[in-house]
């Protein structure tokens, strides 16, 4: 019995650790997807490439220059979505923005105003800002950035 408690204190330690480590890539992670989305005009570069491939033989030179057309089309619409998605903010960076413009903090009433979310969304993101530590509750209800 003696070595069942000492191999699961043992198991519940190095779990411990684990997870502190999974925290920390996370975190690593998530420094690292903003810089991620620079490299999408990079993604034009293989559209010079097909272009430089026209200089093959006719017969391919044919094939290529209509896929090219399409992909000029599928480029108009991307920029489009971009313009979309910097003006649509998550509902995390919502709360969050909503927090941080408050000096004094903020009330879970005031922030269902603001963001226009429900109680399930407002709690959720509430729940998540607070565990990566980006805010604190004063008090019950009121909330303050970090």
């Amino acid at each position: 019995m003696k070595k069942l408690k000492v191999q699961l204190r043992t198991v519940s330690k190095s779990l411990a650790t684990l997870s502190k480590q999974v925290d920390k890539i996370t975190k690593q992670l998530d420094k690292l997807k903003a810089p991620k989305t620079a490299p999408a005009k990079k993604k034009k570069a293989p559209a010079k490439k097909a272009v430089a491939k026209k200089k093959a033989p006719a017969k391919k030179a044919v094939a290529k220059k209509k896929a090219p057309a399409k992909k000029a089309v599928a480029k108009k619409k991307a920029p489009a979505k971009k313009a979309v998605a910097k003006k649509k903010a998550t509902v995390l960076e919502a709360v969050y923005g909503a927090i941080q413009r408050t000096r004094k903090g903020i009330t879970v009433a005031a922030l269902k105003k603001k963001t226009k979310l429900n109680p399930r969304q407002l709690s959720n993101a509430l729940y998540k800002l607070s565990n990566k530590g980006m805010i604190v509750a004063k008090s019950r209800g009121l909330y303050v950035k970090k």
